[in-house]
């Protein structure tokens, strides 16, 4: 398969296909006029790769994943550390945006939106209460 097809394949556009093999996550074969040739196992790890994106892992954790994917003798612990440290990074963001959420709604329910200058919003952005 070329680059267009297995990027249509695998929903990830060709220039992040590209990018995963220039930092060595993907080593698709080259013809012998340089293109690019994917094989089955290349797509199936690009939709790996996608999906471990999508759920949020960075670069370095797809590494960490992909080499687990591979290595057969791995120890399922060893995944599931990682994907638990991601949720509790992931459930952190969360409690952060709550509390973010929170503050601006008491923000807008505080100020008057009318034609007077008086704004609680711009106070607390200021840091003057």
């Amino acid at each position: 398969m070329n680059i267009g097809d297995v990027s249509s394949r695998s929903g990830l556009p060709a220039k992040t296909i590209r990018y995963y093999e220039d930092i060595g996550l993907i080593k698709p074969h080259r013809s012998a006029n340089g293109y690019r040739c994917f094989a089955e196992t290349d797509l199936h790890k690009l939709a790996f790769l996608g999906r471990a994106r999508a759920l949020g892992f960075t670069i370095e954790d797809c590494r960490t994943l992909m080499a687990l994917y591979e290595d057969e003798s791995r120890a399922s612990a060893d995944v599931k550390q990682l994907a638990q440290e991601h949720l509790a990074k992931i459930q952190a963001k969360i409690a952060d945006l709550q509390a973010m959420r929170d503050t601006l709604d008491e923000l807008v329910k505080g100020c008057a939106g009318d034609s007077r200058p008086d704004c609680p919003i711009l106070k607390d952005l200021s840091g003057k209460r």
